[in-house]
Order: C-alpha cells, then structure tokens, then sequence
C-alpha cells in the first residue's frame, strides 16, 4: 500500500481501476514518476467528464438478492444487463473519512487478478466503481457465481442425517489440495481458508477457492507475518502459539481441519478461544514438546499446558478409512515443516481411486 504522508498518493478506487484495466497485477508497485503521470490524467479526465459518470458504472447490473455480509461489505447475486449472465457482486466498504482502498481488497484484486487462471480459484471477472444512496463512493468486485459453499453444503447433510459420500469427499479434497497447490506454486498463501470461503457449483460439484482478503504472496527465506489471521477453528498450533514466521503449512493444517469437518459434519476443534483451541488439538493429537516439535517451548505463547497423550485420529474421525486417516494425520503434524504439501496430498494413495480427469 502506498504511504498517505510523505509525498506519495493514496490509491483511490478510481486508480485501482485504471491500473487494473491496465493489465497491472501489483499496480501499487508502480514508480513515483509513473504513478503521477497517472494520477495527472485522472484529473485532467475529472475536470472534463461530468461528475455523475461513475454513478451509471452499475448500471449494467441489476442486484437480485443479497447473500452475504462481513467486515468487508455485502456479497449480491446479481444479472448482468447485457447478456443475462448471473455474476456475484462484492462491494466494499470504504471508510468514511478515506477515499483509499482498503489494503485487504488491494490484496484480494492482485492476488485474484494473478491466480484466477486456475478453475479451482474463484474467477474475478471485473472491477467497478459505483456509488450508494448516499452518494458516496463503493467498490464493487465482480465475481463468476457459484451457488453455495461448502459450509452450507456440509449444514445440509448434518440437517438430513446423512454423511457425505465418500466419492464426493475425495472430490472435494482433491479439488482443494489442487487449488491450495496452485496457490502456494504461484508463492501465495491463503491464511484463511475453512468451509465457508469455498465455493461450489451444486450441479457440477465444482469446488473453488474464494474471499483471498487475507492472503499474502510470500518469499523465502520466511517473512515474518502478522498473528491476526484465520477463523479460530482452523487455526494452526504454530499461529495460536505465536510464531510469526509461517508459510504453507498454515493452509495445510487448514485443509486437514476441513477434511474430517467434511466426514463427520463437525468442526474437528471447535474452540471459542485461543486457549481452548489449543486444549482441543492437545487433547486429540498429544500435548506437543521439543521432541515431537522441537522449538515449541521457545513460541512466544508457549505455557506449561495439561499434559495429554496422542489419541487415535479415527477416535474423532470413525468413518475414515486407512489412507483418509494417513493423509488426515500427514495434514496434522505438529512440526510444520513435516506437515504435507498440497501437491504431496494430491498423489497420495487416498486419491488413487479416484477419476481425476475432469477435476
């Protein structure tokens, strides 16, 4: 993000755009002399175009229904105009007193911009700024539709009884570990993945990767990293300890956490906070020390905890089979650099039966 105080400029959503219709995937980066020359043909284009220009920018949608909200904004299903395509409309709030573009919707437009070549990442189809009834400025990101997740696909088996099959739960897991692997080959993690920021297709069981807010394009050697990432539940052990230099492993513990959520139609540790998130992970897979995880005492939030021995995975996971309770206990290791890869998990045994071809 550029800085606001010392000469540079802030990065408006009118900016963004024009570097993303550009064909920029990291505009922010763009030189000082560059970033003016824009900046100086903006204005020139502001001072001769009508005030009231953007305000028709949405005009080529027409919103159906809202279904979502978060911290970001609100999500719409909405129909093109032109062709009657379905798409989903993601605006973002800006702050009141700051045209600039929120960091995490920065991060979202670049990173998606890169990655959404891949069929198992959300697809950004465009950007738009528009304005609300009260006349001030909103995003809006313009998104393929998908008509559920798989946090209100799993909800429908656990209201019916019913468990998953077994050949949709490879599905699923494969496509995941697919589209986690691209990520990560393309030096991107995601840092908050979990049921509800994957997306599906009901009739073709497409399963895509969604809301990358949070994800950050990483670099070796290891950056350090801020702690405020994930939703709680799938949470690593090293990020609730405090380690601030992390990398793929944190998605991979994710990726675990949702694979036995998608068998047993349970969180695997449904914590309601970080103590007690930890409790749940020690309480099934062991109290960890410097023999199973050397390092672990020195993380910063590291305290003398209860002492636990390893239960069986298939105690919390009964209707796993061997291989899913190899492949589950390799996304679960404590030590981070053990825990498997995304691509690794794609060739093992577990997916051996399964039809690949169309995935």
């Amino acid at each position: 993000m550029l800085p606001l105080n010392n000469g540079l400029y802030k990065v408006t959503p009118r900016l963004y755009i024009l570097y993303y219709q550009a064909g920029h995937r990291e505009p922010v980066t763009l030189p000082k002399r560059s970033l003016f020359r824009i900046l100086e043909r903006e204005r020139e284009r502001e001072r001769m175009e009508k005030p009231v220009m953007e305000k028709s920018a949405m005009e080529a949608f027409e919103k159906l229904e809202k279904v979502g909200e978060g911290t970001y904004g609100k999500v719409y299903r909405a129909r093109e105009r032109a062709t009657g395509k379905i798409v989903a409309l993601k605006k973002t709030r800006l702050h009141e007193d700051d045209e600039g573009v929120p960091p995490t919707t920065l991060r979202e437009i670049s990173l998606l911009r890169m990655l959404s070549r891949d069929p198992h990442v959300v697809r950004l189809m465009d950007v738009k700024q528009g304005q609300n009834k009260e006349g001030k400025t909103v995003l809006y990101l313009v998104f393929e539709y998908m008509d559920t997740d798989l946090k209100k696909y799993i909800k429908s088996f656990r209201q019916t009884g019913e468990n998953l099959p077994i050949k949709t739960v490879k599905s699923l897991m494969y496509q995941l570990c697919k589209g986690v692997a691209f990520c990560h080959g393309h030096g991107v993690l995601h840092r908050d993945l979990k049921p509800h920021n994957l997306l599906m297709d009901r009739k073709t069981m497409m399963l895509k990767i969604a809301d990358l807010g949070l994800a950050r394009a990483f670099t070796l050697p290891i950056k350090k990293y801020t702690h405020e990432i994930l939703t709680l539940w799938y949470r690593a052990p090293e990020v609730l300890l405090g380690a601030t230099h992390y990398s793929t492993a944190v998605d991979m513990w994710s990726v675990g956490c949702i694979f036995a959520e998608l068998v047993t139609k349970q969180a695997l540790f449904p914590g309601d906070s970080e103590l007690q998130q930890l409790l749940h992970i020690f309480r099934l897979l062991g109290t960890p020390n410097e023999e199973v995880w050397p390092g672990v005492s020195k993380l910063m939030n590291w305290h003398e905890y209860p002492q636990w021995n390893p239960q069986k995975l298939s105690s919390a996971v009964p209707n796993l089979d061997e291989n899913g309770l190899d492949l589950l206990l390799k996304m679960l290791q404590y030590e981070p650099s053990k825990r498997i890869s995304a691509k690794k998990a794609m060739e093992h045994p577990y997916f051996d039966d399964l039809e690949k071809a169309h995935l």
